[in-house]
């Protein structure tokens, strides 16, 4: 495997081995009706184990040592991520789970919940490892690897991850794969007419930029990812509350995510012609910020005016979807963090998408749920398509009333795309706000896994 991280840990899988233990996984009715093996239902019931959700207990040999372990588990195949707390729960050691159950969703659950971002911190972390065959290690690993690279650059300070380091860390992924990647920075922006971008991250010392990765073979199914690239979103002059400003190193989760779906993109080698389109930028407030009132004219020439300078992430994917759309292609994704009320409509956990293709949504949605990949479409409801009207600009970038925000910031992003791309847009967290098995508190994966699965079947055909 040529899986690449941000930042190296060793892998939470090996092969199985006289050494590995096994993990059996049992359901309140196994302890009831007695269906395990007869030493460990008396040790089971003499501890008081009834096999909750969650739950472990370990069991001893006749030796007494450490010889197995039971695990807590309903049967649902939704709940294989609950997996993820045998990462944190069993000794450290060589394990294997015994069951034929969803064995690639346990092992994606164990895996996840194996995430640490230890970057900045020296604890000292157990080596559990669950053994696997090859045939299900491989892409699992390939999944995990991209979705760390997602969570571990987003997990990043801004300091260590503002405009340059994210190039940096695009590079560095290029590099691994023999991609090719190229940037247009600063002042190089406007003269390659990239106005939106450079407006909103001028105010920033590191200067913005549009970053490009290209990979795979011409001829072949062309997929082009965009990614919201805002390292760090003050709100600009229309400034964010202390609170609201506390977690916004997340407001490049867009850039994240597409580079972690890349990832494993090529990893797995697919037959496709890959580009990715991050602008990389710092909503900052200096002299020199771009302003409310403000009108700028955009790369695909419809003009903008500025009614909020905390909705800008809109206006850097307006240039770069105008830029990735002047080529056609057989997919568009863009992925950003986007409104607050995607939030409000879906929660932290439901990344909302949008998009004008049937199929396509039909697709995503059954891929989502058979991938426990949460997500749900919503409508680009054309009747809102007026809150966008401006009285002196072509379009504004907030529109007025705080209804249907999600919807309205999707419809402004569909007017720089042309009407037969096959385009989807998601409007993703990129933040897991309370601990669950399979993902610690911080930045996380939306949906690509399900993009990947798809892009797959795509390469396929």
């Amino acid at each position: 495997m040529n899986s690449y991280s941000h930042i190296d840990r060793p892998s939470p899988f090996t092969q199985r081995s006289p050494a590995s233990r096994p993990v059996y996984l049992v359901s309140p009715s196994d302890i009831e009706n007695g269906a395990i093996e007869a030493s460990m239902l008396g040790w089971a019931r003499n501890a008081g184990f009834a096999a909750e959700p969650g739950s472990l207990l370990l069991v001893p040999g006749a030796d007494g040592e450490l010889a197995a372990a039971l695990f807590g588990f309903s049967g649902e195949t939704e709940e294989a991520f609950a997996a993820g707390r045998l990462a944190k729960l069993l000794p450290a050691g060589d394990w294997h789970v015994e069951s034929a159950l969803a064995p690639q969703k346990i092992a994606l659950g164990f895996g996840l919940g194996s995430y640490v971002f230890g970057r900045y911190r020296k604890d000292k972390q157990r080596q559990v490892r669950l053994a696997l065959p090859d045939d299900i290690r491989v892409d699992v690993e390939r999944q995990l690897a991209g979705v760390f690279l997602a969570r571990d650059l987003i997990n990043m300070p801004t300091n260590d991850m503002g405009p340059e380091q994210l190039e940096a860390a695009l590079r560095a992924l290029g590099k691994h794969y023999g991609a090719s990647v190229t940037s247009i920075v600063g002042d190089e922006l406007l003269a390659r007419d990239f106005p939106l971008i450079h407006a909103v991250g001028r105010a920033s010392p590191q200067a913005p930029r549009l970053l490009e990765l290209r990979w795979g073979r011409e001829g072949a199914p062309r997929i082009v990812l965009v990614g919201k690239g805002v390292c760090f979103d003050t709100g600009g002059l229309d400034i964010k509350s202390a609170a609201n400003m506390a977690i916004m190193k997340k407001d490049m989760g867009g850039a994240a995510n597409v580079m972690g779906l890349a990832l494993m993109i090529m990893d797995a080698g697919l037959d496709v012609e890959l580009r990715v389109l991050i602008p990389a930028v710092e909503n900052s407030i200096a002299g020199n910020a771009f302003r409310p009132g403000d009108i700028y004219r955009s790369r695909k020439g419809l003009t903008v005016q500025i009614d909020n300078t905390d909705a800008e992430g809109r206006l850097v994917l307006a240039d770069a979807l105008a830029f990735a759309d002047e080529t056609p292609c057989d997919l568009l994704v863009d992925m950003a963090t986007l409104t607050g009320a995607a939030r409000v409509a879906l929660g932290p956990d439901v990344a909302p998408f949008f998009t004008d293709d049937d199929s396509l949504a039909a697709r995503l949605s059954a891929i989502s749920s058979e991938e426990n990949d949460p997500m749900w479409r919503l409508p680009l409801w054309k009747g809102y398509d007026k809150d966008l009207k401006s009285r002196a600009a072509d379009i504004t970038n907030a529109p007025s009333g705080g209804m249907a925000g999600s919807i309205t910031a999707a419809l402004f992003l569909k007017r720089f795309v042309r009407p037969q791309t096959r385009w989807a847009h998601f409007d993703i967290y990129g933040w897991t706000l309370s601990e669950k098995p399979h993902a610690p508190v911080g930045g996380e994966a939306f949906a690509i896994r399900t993009l990947y699965r798809y892009v797959r079947e795509l390469a396929r055909q």
